[in-house]
């Protein structure tokens, strides 16, 4: 574990997956389908783990592909605005276009409405990971819908063998979402393949449930990647987390807030653990700081503007309760 630790404290991510737009109705408490208005914000589940790594001081790179159009544009020039490298995105005209999420900041019959027609981040080639320069990072990071489709599929995995030619650890997040894939089956296979090359992984129980084929299975399927030496965080939700590394079983409570909205939360943990262990704190203390940046992304509108700052996680983590024992 040594080497990926030394890696992430080079504090250099390239991140490897979607970007899309968020758009989500404002005020707070208002339903989408009855909104006046709506905030706009980059969205997509790596775009926001980069966001989340450079508004906490990390140096972060995003790969992907965005819409000749105005709505890719906007996914650039936010991604700018945050402070993360953009090199790496591809411009594609044609029918490809962005991911759109429209959702609202309301946890009682929260409504995520997501479209992924024609999903541009989905022609990541071969072409386009072979031109990073893997030197130029630590590591490289992605999240499951990468791989939901072809050519990014085929291209990531690529990408992970060229991460692996460098001497740059693999970390990953399963974050499985269903509407993306052609079938159970497939997804199943195709993220265990991801989960078995990867150093670190990270994914809640019902995703490990998932990977390991049924109900129940999960816990089992994460003790087995840590015994083949990956370090594996089993997200638990309002019961914690587990982190498996080096043979010791690590449990972390949560930070308790009043969440405005469920989404968001798994991205910014990710930023938060990373950017903890970049910065030489110990293992249970880098998780914790990640379960604290999840609670403050579910309290506030939105998620890469709800991306804690390092100064914000710190004031949360000085006045507010906290962690539940586990």
């Amino acid at each position: 574990m040594q080497p990926l630790i030394a890696a992430i404290k080079r504090g250099r991510f390239a991140v490897f997956g979607r970007a899309g737009m968020d758009l989500f109705a404002d005020p707070p408490g208002t339903k989408a389908e009855n909104a006046q208005s709506f905030r706009a914000d980059i969205g997509g589940s790596s775009a926001n783990i980069c966001v989340g790594l450079c508004k906490l001081g990390m140096q972060a790179a995003l790969v992907t592909s965005v819409s000749d159009d105005t709505v890719g544009r906007f996914c650039i020039n936010r991604l700018r605005s945050y402070g993360a490298e953009t090199g790496y995105v591809k411009i594609i005209g044609g029918e490809y276009r962005v991911s759109l999420a429209v959702y609202e900041s309301t946890i009682e019959d929260f409504q995520l409405c997501i479209y992924r027609n024609n999903a541009v981040d989905f022609q990541v080639t071969d072409a386009d990971v072979d031109r990073v320069d893997y030197s130029d990072f630590s590591a490289l990071i992605t999240a499951g819908t990468v791989f939901a489709a072809e050519p990014s599929r085929s291209s990531t995995f690529r990408a992970f063998q060229n991460a692996r030619d460098a001497g740059l650890p693999v970390i990953f997040d399963i974050d499985y979402r269903p509407y993306s894939w052609p079938s159970a089956k497939v997804a199943a296979e195709v993220l265990t393949r991801a989960g078995e090359d990867s150093d670190l992984i990270v994914g809640n129980d019902e995703e490990f449930d998932f990977m390991a084929g049924g109900p129940g299975k999960g816990l089992c399927k994460a003790r087995d990647l840590a015994a083949a030496g990956k370090l594996v965080i089993y997200k638990m939700g309002h019961q914690g987390a587990i982190t498996f590394a080096e043979g010791k079983e690590i449990r972390t409570g949560i930070y308790p807030v009043t969440a405005v909205k469920p989404n968001g939360a798994g991205d910014s943990f990710l930023a938060g653990l990373l950017a903890s262990i970049a910065e030489g704190r110990p293992l249970r203390q880098a998780v914790l700081r990640g379960s604290a940046c999840a609670s403050i992304v579910v309290s506030q509108p939105g998620c890469a503007p709800a991306m804690p700052t390092s100064a914000q996680l710190d004031d949360f983590l000085a006045n507010h309760p906290g962690p539940t024992e586990t």
